[in-house]
């Protein structure tokens, strides 16, 4: 038979240690502490195979559960001394959740369960307090009602607050006996007017009613969002922890609190937490009244005028804090920890590793390696990747208020508050008065690029997470929100229509890139320090990692940015960002404007030095390290005006008539220019514009080589290929450029053509592909695109919808589809890798600074990632983590065969 429910306490627990999974967080823990020895209540934990169960089969119940439930509950009366339902002497018990992965406050509780009217007068005689017996049958009432009954709770608050304001009353602890008696009354009253059935007398009914709340708890909505946000799955389920109930509402000598056994928001190793006399577990979070300070020198710190938990309960405090180190000690992380003091006896409720901030995070994991509780190994895995987002960019000052207007997607982690502008002229023109500035868009395209980097911020109404405003915004460090759909967005009127509001060009706004919110107003920031901490962390995480990190830049400053953070090179440098500069965007104009080859060749000289000079400061910052430099890869319409007035200012500019330049415009347009005419179709059919870039990559790579005294060993990338013949006629002019350079300058060059594999045709067909590339980086963003036939910068409007509904786990352009795209990835890798031993593997799209990509990319043996330079660190300690999960899982399988 299924065993469906397992008891603790007492000292003791069934099952096994490392049951979590079926015991869920808080089970689990609650019959650790019970094996440690701890004062833990007794009780009985219902599986989460059983919530699998009340899904899967119309919300019933496994047969066997009610007698395990019987036997279970009658172990809890026999170490109490009590008997649920009893009329003179009743065991009253706790239901609460427990889901495997913690999810504070998402899911539903119900206290005080097995009181009645006749109950209710057994624990007023029993505890000599008619006054507590009342007050927790009240409270039974409320929150029952509410989580099982769907009776909102501000209908009793409301009863509440009219009855103290008639009595003269200000707290809930002056509120008497007789009063509760009177208050339940009404209570009862209100349950029977609302649902047209008596509030349930019987403990049997009150008990399964509210195990089949917390079942249904887990489809809720905010745990559904919370699920979302968090990762955590649907199948998981959670756990019901059904517990004897002691009280910290008994009065003076009973209390209850909740405390972090280090300071969650700074990592600081203090006892962090409040408490409060004379009350339930709710009351401390409620905020009907005001908690205090666990101890004196936090009471100090706040200057409190109540006296802490160590001065107002000594014996208890000194016994609390030897259970925090113990607690520590076994778990070896930092715990959050509910207690109740019941008449001076301390009782432990629940114990789970607390949720803590990056930089708490960073902290407390070096510091616990420093303290021997942990290895180094430990605190590289234990470190959430996306936490150090927090310590890489400016944060809104969790004090402040916020009024959110919009919501879009989290496109571009932190904060900026600026001056609204609409076009990249009015973010040049306001960061050279000296303002701050977010630029506004529809949406952003290459043309923007001045304009985005201008601004301190950016927000679209459209694109995903990957659109081009993200993937900008990411590499330059600059908080974006994306996709925010409810905004309304003109540029000719210079007005944003959000949250009902109508802002105009140089009014305020704050974006949270880390949210996607968009708020009114300027909000105040906290900027990120990188803490010693951050430094000893890195360091063990390149002690243990396989692969190297890269980091996509094209600019001095974005060189010298993953540098700081560690970038082992560059794995894409996208050099159609250096040709919308003033200056040379006129040359590429002209070139594209071009009547015949002379004419582009003409135009393309002009280009040449600045490119030169870019790839030369570029090599030099790198300072032998790789540069990995694709050439030219988007289409040739993009670098053209399209608006009427914009036409004639350009051809004015450059002096063509404005009919020759709308003609060139429409000859160049295309119905899907992803697909059209770009990557290695332009070197093919325009070969001089590749002979220019590769002339100025190794004309560059000579002159740095010679002041740095560094090798360089350019790697030229070649994008968007299909086949292998593609490659040959495009590597052909590489090399015959190559050649000229070494014979112009007498010098002997070393470099590398490889090409992006960003097509299925090209990972199926890598083999071939191979026998040409010596090296293959995989351009994840368009194989996603050209793989699932789905355009990043026009899924935002379904996608969402596609993850809500499990058609994709999580959106492919964050994390990659590796059952589909990632399939392709690995066959890719697989075949050319037969072909070219050695064959040189990378991945350059937004994939490479995705946790769990990274994981994948290990797993099927890529040598780099190359990720946006702010997400080197969290890159790296990605990698070291896949590393570490990899050797483990060796470790594991070599044990087995042995």
């Amino acid at each position: 038979m299924t065993k469906w429910v397992y008891g603790f306490g007492d000292g003791k627990a069934e099952g096994e240690q490392g049951m979590k999974n079926l015991l869920g967080g808080k089970g689990a823990n609650l019959a650790e502490m019970s094996n440690i020895g701890l004062p833990v209540p007794p009780g009985f934990t219902v599986t989460t195979e059983v919530c699998t169960y009340y899904y899967a089969n119309g919300r019933s119940y496994p047969p066997e559960l009610k007698g395990q439930v019987e036997v279970a509950l009658a172990e809890i009366g026999r170490i109490t001394g009590k008997t649920f339902g009893d009329a003179a002497n009743p065991l009253l018990v706790s239901v609460r959740s427990g889901a495997r992965a913690s999810m504070p406050g998402m899911m539903d509780t119900v206290l005080n369960l097995g009181l009645n009217d006749t109950t209710v007068a057994a624990v007023a005689a029993a505890s000599k307090n008619e006054r507590f017996a009342w007050d927790s049958y009240r409270r039974f009432i409320t929150m029952y009602s509410d989580v099982v009954l769907g009776v909102d709770h501000s209908h009793f608050e409301e009863l509440l607050d009219t009855y103290k304001e008639r009595k003269g009353y200000v707290l809930d602890t002056d509120v008497q006996a007789q009063d509760w008696k009177t208050l339940v009354g009404q209570y009862k009253a209100l349950v029977k007017e609302e649902l047209g059935t008596p509030f349930p007398e019987d403990p049997q009914e009150q008990l399964w009613g509210a195990i089949g709340a917390v079942f249904s708890s887990w489809m809720n909505a905010r745990a559904i969002t919370y699920r979302t946000l968090h990762a955590i799955p649907e199948q998981w389920g959670t756990a019901v922890n059904v517990q004897a109930m002691v009280f910290g509402n008994r009065g003076e000598t009973s209390a209850t609190g909740v405390a972090f056994t280090r300071n969650p928001s700074t990592g600081e190793h203090a006892l962090y937490g409040e408490f409060l006399i004379n009350a339930q577990g709710e009351d401390v979070v409620a905020g009907i009244r005001t908690p205090q300070s666990i101890s004196r020198a936090a009471a100090a710190a706040s200057s409190s005028s109540k006296p802490s938990m160590e001065d107002a309960m000594p014996a208890a405090f000194e016994q609390f804090v030897g259970i925090t180190r113990k607690l520590e000690k076994h778990y070896r992380d930092m715990q959050d920890i509910e207690f109740t003091v019941e008449d001076n006896k301390l009782w432990m409720l629940q114990t789970r590793s607390g949720k803590r901030t990056g930089k708490a995070s960073l902290r407390i994991a070096v510091e616990m390696v420093k303290e021997g509780l942990i290895s180094k190994e430990e605190a590289v895995a234990r470190i959430d990747p996306g936490s150090l987002d927090q310590l890489l960019h400016p944060t809104i000052d969790p004090r402040a208020e916020r009024i959110e207007i919009a919501r879009g997607l989290p496109a571009s982690p932190g904060a900026a508050s600026g001056e609204i502008v609409f076009s990249s002229e009015e973010a040049e023109a306001g960061k050279a008065a000296g303002r701050s500035v977010i630029l506004v868009r529809q949406e952003t395209s290459p043309e923007d690029i001045k304009g985005m980097l201008a601004a301190f911020g950016i927000l679209t109404r459209l694109g995903g997470m990957t659109s081009h405003a993200a993937v900008v915004a990411r590499g330059w460090g600059k908080p974006c929100v994306s996709g925010a759909g409810n905004i309304r967005v003109d540029g000719a009127s210079g007005t944003l229509i959000a949250g009902g509001k109508t802002f105009k060009k140089r009014d305020i706004i704050t974006i949270d890139g880390s949210t996607g919110q968009v708020l009114a107003g300027k909000i105040a920031m906290v900027q990120p320090e990188l803490s010693g901490e951050f430094a000893d962390l890195m360091v063990w995480a390149d002690g243990v990692r396989r692969m190297k990190v890269r980091a996509n830049a094209e600019t001095p400053a974005d060189a010298r940015q993953a540098r700081t953070f560690g970038a082992e090179g560059i794995g894409l440098c996208r050099t159609e960002h250096m040709f919308f500069d003033e200056g040379r965007i006129v040359a590429m104009r002209e070139m594209i404007l071009a009547d015949d080859e002379k004419g582009r060749r003409t135009a393309l000289a002009k280009l040449l030095p600045m490119q030169r000079e870019d790839f030369r400061q570029l090599f030099e910052i790198m300072s032998g390290l790789p540069v990995t430099i694709r050439l030219l890869d988007p289409p040739l319409h993009e670098f053209l005006p399209h608006t009427d007035d914009e036409i004639e200012e350009v051809a004015a500019s450059i002096g063509v008539s404005p009919a020759k330049l709308k003609a060139r415009a429409q000859e160049l347009h295309e119905f899907n220019p992803m697909l059209g005419f770009r990557g290695c179709r332009l070197a093919v059919a325009f070969p001089e514009i590749a002979e220019m870039q590769a002339r100025a990559i190794f004309e560059a790579a000579i002159e740095a080589a010679a002041s740095t005294g560094q090798p360089v060993t350019p790697e030229v990338m070649v994008p968007l290929v299909a086949t292998r013949a593609e490659l040959d006629i495009v590597k052909a002019r590489i090399d015959a450029m190559a050649q000229a350079v070494e014979k112009e300058r007498g010098v002997k060059l070393v470099y590398q053509v490889g090409t992006m594999i960003e097509l299925p045709r090209a990972a199926i067909r890598a083999g071939e592909i191979a026998e040409s590339a010596e090296f293959f980086s995989f351009g994840t963003n368009d194989l996603t695109q050209t793989t699932i036939g789905i355009s990043r910068d026009d899924a935002a409007s379904f996608l969402g919808t596609y993850v809500q509904k499990g058609i994709f786990a999580v959106d492919p352009f964050v994390s990659i589809d590796q059952e589909g795209v990632g399939a392709l990835v690995e066959i890719g890798a697989e075949r050319g890798r037969k072909q070219r031993p050695g064959l040189k593997l990378g991945i350059c799209g937004e994939h490479g600074g995705d946790p769990a990509s990274i994981a994948f990319c290990e797993k099927i043996g890529l040598d780099y990632v190359s990720c946006s330079p702010f997400r080197v660190p969290i890159a790296r300690l990605a990698v070291a983590q896949a590393a570490l999960v990899g050797a483990r899982k060796k470790t594991l399988s070599e044990a087995g065969a042995l």
